[in-house]
């Protein structure tokens, strides 16, 4: 057995949008040592940077862990690609790259679960420190830190049709998503620097790695973590065909997300006694919570054809065009290579009842059958709505202690009667705003679900489960709990229940799943993890 030469003070497992920030954080005092592992590679491939890239690169192992889903009894039996970035700066380096905090409701529902330190008020503040915004400085935004964030570069009449739509809805037009009541219909903020992706691992990791004290290690595979005397002391990895051990004095952080924490924790036999004992590994301790409470935003791909109206369907499909694409990136780095998956966002209720905007729609000016596959040949639009508080609830349980083996991921879709009536009412409220006066000069044709779907509850369901996906939102899975809930996995300032020396700090930490993409909240997490560590260590 290799022994990595000294001790640190800190080693960081995973170095996705998490563990990037945290390496940067905690490597800032030079006399800390950190040691940060990724299971993938550098990120020296070009469609990691341009920001179209992420149509080649989920899907891709080489950018992609490739994971599935359990055949899922809500979405009539169907399995779902599950993409997990594998490389550094992990999903944000191949995600939509929206800016979305979610609402501040949500930060508030955290403290009020028993939290301190996680309402609203708290987290504001990191988010600004996180951040370099286009619009400066303000109450809501702050300049000057890692995590960019810009305008989209380009715009389309048929995305502003949807806008006037919504507002002819009497969804309100809003300049910004981010300010805590994300209820309207604007155009979507992305993390991108002069039309390139913004990635945490070039907002946080790149800076960083020229510090003596910071150390980074790829292509490692984590087994386990070392236990000795109920202290998490180390771990145990693979690299390059050699067995390595690296040994912390201070803390080990697992920073690998909501699948690869869960991973780490289980093959390391802690996590619920049943399912480890069902593969033959050695109980450390038995923590049910490790791997339940998985969530994520299941949405509903309605496409609608149009006509009058460019898309990007047919400039894909047109080479000279698409030549013209490439060119126009070159030179300004602008249209559509520059493209986030969704542009065009709204945010509203499912029903009048819903006490905050529990639906999301991305909209988008494309239209594809999924992830990896050619655009379609006609011009058309995606209009997909997702659940933001989904009370569905999954699981993440590995199959064997083979660190390269592939987790059983169940979420659960659709499993709750209220889950179901939102699904259901997401695709009535998408049809209705593409009966809007706005939208009737491009003639919209409903093409999925399609009109042969009914309006009645158990027709629309039954739809969702047809046309229902993941967008790449998983979180929960070490949920962040108080003393007396059984459940949680970790605490208030992320340390783990019963282990010294051990913290989760990610994105499976999130108790309940933010309203709107989970990638900003990630970073305020490690933000915040990165602080308490610090503090914690004086």
């Amino acid at each position: 057995m290799k022994r990595l030469e000294g001790d640190f003070d800190y080693i960081v497992v995973g170095a996705g949008t998490s563990g990037c920030i945290l390496a940067n954080r905690l490597s800032q005092d030079a006399r800390k040592r950190v040691l940060i592992l990724e299971a993938g590679g550098d990120d020296n491939w070009i469609w990691f940077h341009i920001p179209v890239g992420y149509l080649y690169a989920i899907g891709n192992p080489r950018s992609d862990w490739m994971f599935r889903t359990e055949p899922e009894p809500g979405l009539n039996g169907r399995s779902l690609a599950y993409p997990r970035g594998k490389v550094i700066g992990g999903c944000s380096a191949i995600n939509a790259m929206i800016s979305m905090r979610g609402q501040g409701a949500d930060y508030d529902h955290w403290r009020q679960l028993g939290l301190s330190g996680w309402g609203r008020d708290d987290v504001w503040p990191l988010f600004r420190k996180l951040e370099d915004h286009f619009l400066g400085e303000s109450e809501h935004h702050g300049v000057g830190g890692g995590w960019r964030v810009e305008a989209p570069r380009l715009s389309w009449a048929v995305l502003d049709a949807v806008g006037e739509a919504a507002a002819e809805m009497g969804i309100r037009k809003i300049p910004d998503f981010n300010t805590g009541d994300n209820e309207g219909v604007s155009y979507f903020h992305v993390n991108q620097k002069r039309g390139r992706r913004w990635s945490s691992a070039r907002g946080f990791l790149k800076p960083a790695l020229s510090r003596p004290n910071l150390r980074l290690e790829t292509n490692v595979l984590v087994e386990r973590l070392l236990i000795e005397n109920g202290r998490a002391v180390g771990v145990r990895f693979s690299q390059g065909g050699e067995m390595i051990e690296a040994r912390a004095k201070g803390e080990v952080i697992l920073s690998a997300g909501a699948i690869g924490s869960v991973q780490v924790l289980q093959r390391s036999g802690i996590g619920p006694a049943d399912w480890l004992n069902e593969l033959g590994i050695e109980i450390v301790l038995d923590k049910p919570g490790v791997g339940r409470n998985l969530q994520d935003h299941l949405q509903q791909r309605a496409i609608y054809k149009v006509s009058g109206v460019r898309t990007l369907n047919e400039t894909y499909w047109s080479l000279p065009r698409r030549a013209l694409m490439g060119l126009d990136y070159a030179f300004r780095r602008r249209g559509p290579l520059t493209m986030a998956p969704s542009q065009l966002g709204i945010f509203t209720r499912s029903d009048t009842t819903r006490a905050r905007a529990n639906i999301q729609f991305h909209v988008q000016p494309l239209s594809l059958d999924k992830f990896g596959d050619p655009l379609h040949r006609f011009p058309a639009i995606t209009v997909s709505a997702c659940n933001l508080q989904p009370t569905s609830r999954g699981m993440v349980k590995i199959r064997s202690a083979d660190p390269a083996a592939a987790p059983s991921i169940a979420p659960n879709y659709l499993s709750t009667e209220d889950d179901r009536q939102v699904a259901a009412d997401a695709i009535r409220t998408t049809r209705r705003l593409m009966r809007q006066k706005a939208l009737a000069p491009f003639s919209p044709s409903e093409f999925l679900p399609g009109p042969s779907v009914g309006d009645d509850d158990a027709a629309l369901a039954k739809a969702a489960g047809d046309i229902g996906t993941t967008i790449f939102h998983p979180v929960g899975t070490a949920k962040m709990g108080t003393a007396n809930d059984p459940m949680a996995v970790v605490d208030e300032r992320l340390r783990f229940f019963g282990l010294g020396g051990l913290r989760v700090v990610d994105a499976s930490i999130m108790p309940t799943i933010t309203s709107g993409n989970t990638n900003t909240p990630t970073a305020m997490i490690a933000e915040k993890g990165a602080t308490m560590i610090l503090e914690d260590a004086r």
